[in-house]
């Protein structure tokens, strides 16, 4: 029963998906639910390939795409995407570490999101769009799940700052990124030959917001984690879509 209680405040944390109450809440649980965020992940990756799968049914070309983009965005509210703008934006638009964060945490989106934000959707659109439909539907399932397991392990190899060190009582045990890795890596078996250049190409791009991040603003905040999960799904994507 401990255990799904941690699947429920992975779920209640990372969507809009209604949730019952989680007995006996405490802090440590939200760092203890990121072993699940994979879970979560394939959950949301798996209602945006029904959609797909479906719509491609009745439509041809790229609305089944855009669909199934808009039915993740609104299982996890924005969640990730609203990270991945205020990253571009504090990131972008800051000179000093206070200052990025400062930007960070402003609800208003300026141009550096607004263009990363349209690019990074638009990309994932053009990329499931060019795969036939049970490839696109499958890596919709291996992005989001990969993507909460590279959250993770963000959260792992880097300090928390600003917002997220009171989010976050205490650092990661061993457990947690080592389960998020298993749990993530188990879909992208399924893509058989193109999983390597799949998973290659989704790290590399998920390491840029975090190194990113290192640098300017010394570890992570929940924002860095939007983006760094928004470009592992970005990766995965075009990696598949790649000839």
């Amino acid at each position: 029963m401990g255990q799904v209680r941690l699947l429920l405040v992975a779920l209640q944390f990372l969507t809009r998906l209604p949730v019952p109450q989680v007995r006996g809440f405490t802090p440590d649980m939200i760092s203890r639910s990121t072993r699940y965020y994979p879970v979560v992940g394939a959950l949301v990756g798996g209602v945006c390939a029904l959609v797909l799968t479906g719509s491609a049914q009745v439509w041809d070309g790229v609305l089944p795409a855009m669909l199934a983009i808009a039915v993740g965005v609104l299982v996890t509210g924005a969640f990730h995407e609203d990270g991945l703008a205020d990253t571009f934006d504090g990131l972008g638009g800051g000179t000093e570490p206070a200052r990025r964060l400062e930007i960070m945490k402003d609800s208003r989106i300026g141009t550096f999101g607004a263009l990363g934000l349209g690019l990074v959707l638009a990309l994932k659109v053009a990329a499931l769009a060019q795969l036939a439909p049970p490839l696109a539907a499958l890596g919709l399932l291996c992005a989001h799940a990969g993507g909460r397991t590279a959250a993770v392990l963000a959260m792992a190899a880097l300090a928390p700052v600003g917002q997220s060190a009171k989010w976050s009582p205490d650092r990661l045990r061993p457990i947690e990124p080592v389960l998020a890795v298993v749990l993530g890596a188990a879909p992208l078996v399924l893509l058989g030959a193109q999983a390597a250049p799949a998973l290659a190409l989704g790290l590399a791009l998920a390491a840029l917001p975090a190194l990113a991040s290192r640098r300017l603003i010394g570890g992570y905040t929940g924002d860095i984690l939007g983006a760094v999960e928004q470009m592992f799904e970005l990766g995965v994507l075009l990696a598949l879509a790649a000839p």
